[in-house]
């Protein structure tokens, strides 16, 4: 088996334990994060209406213009907090985390780092 399809089975296994554990509701709507080499995009939904509630990413007006000389892992923490802060806005104060395929350290730890400092409850 090749390397990179080695990669594909291996991430896709994760996210599907991920997401079978993971379920977003009313009262705890689920925080997804993507991440690409480049950028972060992290939303929460609520899985029960199918509706986005907040979103942020890295290319976002409020955040780009925070980014200027940081790191990815810097500028993940940043989107970290305005989710945080657009969720609390909303009125979300607990979410469920779905890391997606990703695991659990670097960018996506730095985020889930600093919405918890925030505010929200995981």
């Amino acid at each position: 088996m090749q390397k990179i399809e080695l990669k594909k089975m291996r991430s896709g296994r994760r996210k599907k334990h991920v997401r079978r554990t993971v379920k977003g509701t009313g009262d705890r709507p689920r925080l997804t994060v993507y991440k690409s080499l480049r950028n972060i995009i992290v939303q929460v939904i609520d899985d029960e209406k199918k509706v986005t509630l907040a979103a942020a990413s890295s290319q976002s007006k409020d955040v780009v213009a925070r980014l200027a000389g940081k790191t990815k892992v810097e500028a993940a923490a940043l989107v970290g907090e305005e989710i945080a802060r657009r969720a609390l806005e909303r009125g979300v104060k607990k979410v469920a985390f779905d890391r997606n395929r990703n695991l659990y350290h670097g960018r996506i730890k730095a985020l889930a780092d600093a919405a918890r400092k925030t505010g929200l409850e995981f």
